[in-house]
């Protein structure tokens, strides 16, 4: 456990705390929290999820836009149904981009686990675009995939990110149903 991995815990439970709550602030807090981790995967060669923060600062930048143009009359974020068809899309999408990362992370660098590295990065991925897009089924991919990044991180020595993902899964479970809720206040 080091000051950069208790700096990156913080900030990353706070910033998801905020996007569960469908504050603006969520953004900025989580592109700090990007870079933090962007840092701490580099020095315990997790490269794939090294590269998947810098990703993520791009959809935060994303998200950030999308989110200030799909707000109400009161200002609230508004949540955005994700059509089956689009769903499907997205997880084949990320299907193809783990067998793609993990090809080339196994191949290529000394990363420490390649496959499921690069499948819970691009699933990830996937589950940010979804969160940018504010469908509430974001939450459902990301409890899936914090669910493995537990162990994984466990298994790596990371116990304090390992706590940070398990903070995750409840998390994402109160996001879903926050967001299940906005969206059912909108359709009464």
């Amino acid at each position: 456990m080091t000051p950069l991995e208790i700096a990156g815990v913080v900030v990353s439970a706070l910033g998801i705390w905020l996007t569960a709550r469908r504050a603006m602030l969520c953004w900025p807090v989580n592109f700090l929290a990007c870079a933090l981790y962007f840092v701490l995967f580099f020095q315990v060669k997790l490269y794939a999820d090294m590269v998947l923060q810098a990703l993520f600062g791009f959809a935060i930048l994303y998200g950030w836009f999308d989110w200030a143009r799909g707000r109400d009359d009161s200002g609230a974020v508004i949540v955005a149904p994700l059509a089956w068809s689009k769903a499907a899309l997205g997880l084949a999408i990320g299907a193809l981009g783990a067998v793609a990362i993990g090809t080339l992370t196994s191949r290529y660098t000394d990363a420490a686990l390649p496959w499921m590295d690069a499948s819970l990065s691009s699933f990830s991925l996937v589950a940010q675009v979804w969160t940018a897009r504010r469908h509430r089924e974001s939450w459902l991919l990301w409890i899936a995939v914090d669910v493995i990044y537990v162990g994984m991180f466990a298994f790596k020595g990371l116990l304090l990110t390992a706590g940070l993902y398990a903070l995750f899964v409840a998390l994402a479970v109160l996001g879903y149903r926050r967001w299940t809720r906005a969206m059912r206040s909108v359709s009464v």
